[in-house]
């Protein structure tokens, strides 16, 4: 395997997403399988290849990555940070456009936990007053 250009991390949610970027053709290793393979929902995939479109530059890296954690949805938004992130590493000159379109800025929502005496983290029993 050749060296990495860029490497970076994305999280989101409880995922955490390690990507590599390598010269190449654009190709997609997630785990030891393909973007199509990894994640068959398109609306994943697109996110996932947002920051490569808006800065022109899909099809020009391998990219390579380890995921884990969480679900679908928190890999394919950390894997997108992990990329944006990576990209800026390659050329500072990209930091703007990307800031712009909010890729760079992690997604710090998580699940709020469950407190006592509630149902869920602020569902209430049902109250009958009489």
């Amino acid at each position: 395997m050749t060296k990495p250009i860029a490497q970076a991390t994305g999280r989101r949610k409880t995922s955490v997403a390690r990507v590599r970027l390598l010269d190449g053709t654009g190709q997609f290793t997630l785990n030891g399988k393909s973007l199509d393979d990894f994640f068959p929902e398109p609306t994943h995939r697109l996110r996932i290849v947002e920051p490569l479109k808006l800065t022109e530059l899909e099809g020009r890296y391998d990219i390579s990555a380890t995921l884990e954690g969480g679900g679908t949805t928190g890999q394919s938004d950390a894997l997108r940070l992990g990329i944006a992130r990576a990209l800026v590493e390659i050329d500072p000159d990209l930091r703007p456009a990307l800031k712009k379109a909010g890729l760079l800025r992690r997604d710090d929502r998580k699940v709020e936990r469950k407190k006592y005496g509630l149902r869920k983290a602020r569902r209430a029993p049902q109250f009958t007053k009489r």
